[in-house]
């Protein structure tokens, strides 16, 4: 049976898929993930997570960017669990909320090298943008957005 969980990230099961997330990142990032970590050791209210029969095997979070922009935050789904849509439905159920919360729109950093993450975002609709914040001037990075209201 699936189920998606809506949870705050002090969730156990967020907190174990987001460290496997981070050493999935080691690799990704290289030289610069104690750069991205920084950002992604903070508490966030609103998170997702997709159960497989009590399983959790995906999850993604967003927190407000800006006044009526949420950022897409900690999308990861277990390396075997890919590829059956897990990731969009989580992505989905992140939007409905933010429009529910006020929001207008999403945006997102993800690494120029997670392709089929950059697949995944633009199959939602979401369009490549300037790099906001912290990613200013990180060629390592991809900034995207979406008018999700």
């Amino acid at each position: 049976m699936i189920t998606l969980k809506r949870t705050t990230s002090d969730n156990l099961d967020f907190q174990k898929l987001t460290r496997l997330f981070d050493e999935y990142l080691v690799d990704i990032d290289g030289d610069e993930k104690d750069f991205f970590a920084q950002y992604n050791q903070i508490y966030i209210a609103q998170v997702v997570i997709y159960y497989d029969n009590e399983s959790a095997v995906g999850c993604g979070a967003f927190k407000q960017l800006e006044l009526q922009v949420a950022e897409i935050k900690r999308m990861f789904v277990l390396p075997e669990q890919r590829g059956k849509g897990i990731a969009l439905t989580i992505l989905n159920e992140l939007e409905s909320w933010a429009v529910s919360s006020g929001f207008i729109s999403c945006v997102l950093e993800t690494s120029i090298k997670l392709e089929s993450a950059l697949v995944l975002y633009k199959k939602a609709g979401y369009e490549v943008i300037p790099n906001y914040g912290q990613y200013i001037n990180v060629e390592s990075s991809v900034c995207m957005k979406k008018n999700v209201k």
